[in-house]
């Protein structure tokens, strides 16, 4: 289910750049997408902890995706484009919280951690192999043929969550209510609960100025090193997200080790420090080699936190029966800062020049990294605390 929530987005300004599109516009246009996936996001997470219907759901998410690769098909103007955004976008708003919330009814509050990492690792490997089979098809038929990969994922997708027992989920598990929280409080808190829960708070803030950062660099470094000729469209960008994958794999294996050790302050805090790095290398070497250092840090940075942070929520909010609503708390805080990214990248890039771009986003992390390290006793004793 991999490119279900990836979509085309690495290749979609590549893409679009090969149809006339400036990089101003594309920014634009993928902002749209994600200022419409961070609306979503929460009411997407109530209705998670609400339904017992998540596989559909997940099918769902899948059609949506499936109809933007064949609209962006189709035509690429700009009402056409933004629609295929719009729907990627509310695709991938519900499942992230559909596979944390699938995952939390079948091995309950105690597997979590560990099933959250190999499911992770499951998704990366997904990625990389669809970043490996793009390379073929652009190569051989050209970056059209990505899209219908795209729509093949879509219907693999839909056949892979069917073959998932319906009995296997306990729904009230997966929102967070173990047998002796429901039978204890009855029903779930009222959602004005987060605004009080300090720690959630803290997390989203830190995650909205880090992604702010980091959402725009791939496809930014991508039309980068095309636009200077340094590398074919097609097998760069897939180049680009092979790379950070592969580490991102091994990352997510080792991120539940490194939280069952050292918690999960100090894995999220190697995460948001992985980020100013790679600005300043991205900025300083626009070269077809420069992926590898760059996305290596992508892998890191984002590896440890695919894991870390639906760890820390189910953590924090275990016992409230509203753990898919924090996550979609956490998630829309990551898609103010993703999708402002791809605007303010683009028009740095066209009006500054690609390496100011990419040293004002790395810049953003910087942020990030300071507030989680004031906060950290916060942080900490809250980890602690819901262990």
């Amino acid at each position: 289910m991999a490119d279900v929530q990836a979509g085309i987005g690495p290749f979609l300004g590549v893409f679009l750049q090969r149809h006339g599109w400036q990089t101003g516009p594309i920014g634009s246009v993928m902002t749209a997408g994600g200022i419409a996936g961070m609306i979503a996001t929460i009411p997407a997470g109530a209705l998670i902890d609400q339904t017992t219907k998540k596989r559909l759901l997940v099918i769902v998410a899948a059609l949506c995706t499936i109809s933007a690769s064949l609209l962006l098909l189709r035509s690429q103007s700009a009402v056409v484009v933004t629609i295929s955004q719009l729907a990627t976008a509310l695709a991938g708003a519900g499942i992230g919280p559909l596979m944390a919330g699938m995952t939390l009814g079948i091995v309950r509050q105690k597997g979590f951690n560990a099933q959250i990492g190999r499911n992770q690792a499951w998704n990366h490997a997904g990625n990389m192999v669809g970043a490996g089979l793009s390379v073929w098809l652009g190569w051989r038929f050209g970056l059209s043929a990505i899209f219908f990969l795209e729509v093949v994922f879509g219907l693999l997708a839909i056949a892979a969550v069917l073959m998932i027992p319906e009995k296997s989920i306990d729904h009230q598990a997966a929102r967070g209510l173990e047998e002796a929280d429901r039978y204890a409080t009855g029903k779930a808190e009222g959602l004005r609960s987060f605004l009080r829960h300090r720690p959630l708070l803290i997390l989203a803030v830190c995650l909205c100025f880090f992604h702010l950062g980091n959402a725009a660099m791939l496809p930014l470094y991508g039309m980068a090193v095309v636009s200077a000729g340094k590398g074919n469209p097609a097998m760069f960008t897939a180049m680009t997200v092979m790379v950070a994958q592969a580490v991102m794999i091994g990352v997510s294996l080792l991120a539940m080790r490194f939280v069952a050790s050292r918690g999960y302050w100090v894995v999220l805090l190697i995460s948001f420090a992985a980020l100013p790095l790679r600005g300043l290398i991205a900025g300083t070497f626009i070269q077809h080699w420069g992926v590898w250092p760059v996305q290596f840090l992508d892998g890191i940075g984002a590896g440890l936190q695919s894991v870390a942070v639906p760890g820390l929520v189910a953590r924090l909010l275990n016992g409230t029966g509203r753990i898919n609503v924090g996550q979609g708390v956490v998630m829309t805080a990551q898609g103010i800062g993703a999708s402002l990214s791809p605007a303010l990248g683009g028009w740095l890039a066209e009006d500054m020049g690609y390496s100011t771009a990419f040293y004002t986003l790395g810049c953003f992390a910087i942020l990030s990294l300071g507030l989680w390290v004031y906060a950290a006793p916060v942080m900490r004793s809250a980890d602690r605390v819901t262990a």
